[in-house]
């Protein structure tokens, strides 16, 4: 580790080109918050109240970039991956809640994202769903297992751009009541609309974009140096590039659609008859990138944990990795043959997410203030990080609201039982740091 790390909140340098020339490992958390989970709320929020949540959309990207924050502090601050962090200050079991919370949350994340990608690819070109399935599997198999990480970041980097630019675009077809909208920034909360606000930020706020950041940013060899540039990697990705993502879809979803059951894709395909099919295609093609690069960033999440875990290297160079990603990659494309309609498979995704998310934001707060970092986390960024950890408990709480009130079948029993060991380790985390605070009193 570098000797200057206790003023590594002062390291700067470079100029805005070259940061922008340099940013990469928020693009990949990025691409994975821009997804199709995260667009299904937008739609749903946008075309059930109207311009109403806004504010949340603004939020939620604030929020996103702050997790991030954090995460990208402890990865630079210890210069290792969290889940060996977590095994050698708070001890093995730790880790190993980690990696499952992870492992479950983003794996079955991975399958209904590859069910939305086979059916974005079979809207557009005919060809069946189960078929794009297989064709994408290996696409990622021997992408990112063929050519690593710096692959996936420049197509990252890429898609998300290129994501961004054409839901823009369509803000210029779709016409918006920019005086509408603006009183949408100011906060209030309809009848009905807590969990779609809930769904909104918990699409940014997730425990696959916190886990993965100290693996990416180790992906490019940033140390503590590199501090100037990964905050900015940070607000260039996650505040800018997701949030301007964020308000445009809302904001076209707010303006001509009116159907709150509208899934992802039917809403691409109620744009034509309303308000031409440039909207409609501009839309398509965007939720088809969207879900492309979210489906990518999300395979490395579970190799990186579990590799870390049997310390084995998490890059493309140690042989036992490149076959867990490749692994991973090729069992994903069975998320083609789930079929059914995706909406109701992206909010059981952003359930499980969600009630991951509470564990993994204590899990950072407390090392970022204990002996795992040398510069402990200022009072303006722990208290950011006590406003992530209460708002992504009460979305869990939300999330497993709605679950439990449909009736508890071995689906929802297994969401369950998911959410309390984490919520039982959340709070013995929790007591764990309290004593350690008095007894170092």
């Amino acid at each position: 580790m570098s000797d200057d790390r206790t003023t590594v909140s002062t390291v700067t340098g470079g100029t805005v080109s070259e940061y922008l020339a340099g940013t990469g490992p928020s693009w990949v958390a990025g691409a994975i918050a821009a997804g199709p989970a995260t667009m299904a709320s937008l739609i749903a929020g946008g075309a059930s109240f109207e311009y109403t949540l806004l504010w949340v959309v603004v939020l939620s990207a604030a929020a996103g970039a702050l997790a991030q924050y954090l995460a990208m502090r402890l990865g630079l601050l210890t210069e290792r991956g969290i889940v060996s962090v977590v095994e050698e200050h708070l001890g093995e079991p730790w880790a190993w809640v980690l990696v499952a919370d992870v492992v479950i949350a983003a794996g079955v994340a991975q399958l209904v994202i590859m069910n939305t990608v086979a059916s974005v690819s079979a809207s557009l070109t005919g060809v069946d769903a189960r078929a794009w399935g297989l064709v994408w599997a290996v696409v990622l198999a021997a992408g990112l297992a063929g050519r690593g990480y710096r692959f996936l970041e420049l197509l990252a980097k890429a898609l998300v751009s290129a994501v961004v630019l054409a839901f823009v675009a369509s803000l210029f077809v779709v016409p918006v009541d920019y005086g509408a909208a603006a009183s949408g920034l100011v906060p209030s909360l309809p009848p009905g609309g807590a969990l779609l606000a809930a769904g909104i930020l918990g699409g940014a706020v997730h425990i696959t974009l916190i886990t993965m950041h100290s693996y990416t940013m180790r992906a490019r060899g940033w140390t503590a140096r590199e501090y100037g540039l990964a905050t900015v990697d940070v607000g260039v990705s996650m505040l800018f590039a997701f949030g301007v993502y964020s308000v445009a879809i809302f904001l076209v979803a707010a303006s001509v659609l009116s159907d709150p059951q509208l899934t992802t894709i039917g809403a691409a395909e109620a744009l034509g008859p309303l308000v031409g099919e440039n909207a409609r295609l501009l839309f398509l093609v965007g939720l088809g990138g969207a879900a492309v690069s979210t489906l990518g960033g999300n395979t490395i999440v579970p190799p990186f944990l579990v590799a870390d875990k049997f310390g084995w290297g998490t890059t493309v160079a140690d042989a036992r990795y490149r076959v867990l990603l490749a692994a991973f990659a090729l069992v994903s494309g069975l998320g083609a043959f789930i079929g059914g309609e995706v909406i109701g498979q992206l909010v059981l995704v952003l359930a499980l997410g969600t009630v991951g998310t509470p564990f993994a934001v204590a899990v950072v707060l407390f090392l970022l203030n204990s002996g795992a970092v040398s510069e402990p986390a200022s009072t303006p960024a722990n208290a950011g990080g006590l406003a992530l950890l209460a708002v992504s408990g009460t979305l869990a709480t939300n999330f497993l609201r709605e679950q439990a009130g449909g009736g508890i079948d071995a689906l929802t029993g297994a969401v369950l039982a998911f959410a309390i060991v984490l919520g039982v380790a959340t709070f013995v985390l929790f007591v764990k740091y309290v004593r350690e605070e008095v007894s170092f009193a």
